[in-house]
């Protein structure tokens, strides 16, 4: 490390990174700039992160759909009670109901949501500048990921209940936690199903549950709506013929 004494100020002025202007634009050639966003080091640093990032939105994301789905409502409301939130009910019920659902039963509801803006972003890169092309790259990085995981999320959950003829590299995919792991999700089906929600990958279930994020959601939306966390589902837990 460079003692303090060991560079006069001109030297410092001419090498350094100015802080009134930290991308150097002032005073430098764009096409030999040393920082700054354009800066080569900058870029593929930048699409390291958004590449994890977006896949944690998606896992992210999986948590508040499964836990809204698991924690309010009724099957009884019109249009979304038997549509969308009895799959969640019956799931809770008989857990391996999912591993008898076929690719598209499976899949259909979070490829619909997904599919229009990949084709969009295959669009973009196929007709757009590479300067164009270049300005939003590690964005697209971060939406590519979050959409694909998005996607598959539900593929994944179901894996997370197959315990039998996985192929081998899904099974390695779980046993290193890159998908959700099945030993994993299992905590979730622990009566009465109120942790562990997120199922695109899991990675973020410890962390949630240590800042106790869903109970601290529940006790707010309880103040203030009245309703009470899993009732409906509580309700057909305890159902008999």
């Amino acid at each position: 490390m460079p003692s303090e004494n060991c560079c006069d100020d001109e030297t410092i002025e001419k090498n350094s990174m100015p802080e009134d202007d930290p991308n150097g634009n002032t005073i430098h050639d764009a096409r030999e700039m040393r920082w700054g966003p354009q800066h080569a080091g900058a870029k593929i640093l930048a699409s390291q992160y958004t590449t994890v990032l977006g896949i944690l939105t998606a896992d992210f994301a999986s948590g508040i759909v499964h836990w809204g789905a698991d924690t309010w409502g009724s099957v009884d409301i019109p249009l979304v009670g038997r549509n969308f939130l009895r799959p969640f009910r019956e799931h809770h019920i008989d857990p391996t109901s999912i591993t008898r659902h076929d690719f598209i039963e499976t899949n259909g509801d979070t490829f619909a949501v997904t599919v229009p803006y990949l084709l969009y972003m295959a669009y973009k890169f196929t007709y757009w500048t590479e300067s164009d092309i270049r300005k939003l790259y590690n964005f697209e990085v971060y939406m590519f990921l979050l959409g694909v995981f998005v996607s598959l999320t539900n593929q994944f959950h179901k894996w997370s209940h197959t315990y039998f003829g996985l192929p081998s590299y899904i099974v390695f995919l779980q046993k290193y936690h890159i998908i959700l792991p099945r030993k994993h999700h299992r905590l979730h089906h622990v009566m009465p199903h109120d942790t562990y929600f997120c199922i695109t990958t899991g990675w973020l279930n410890y962390p949630l549950e240590v800042i106790n994020f869903w109970s601290r959601l529940e006790v707010i939306i309880e103040k203030y709506s009245g309703s009470k966390p899993r009732s409906d589902d509580f309700k057909w837990g305890q159902k008999t013929l």
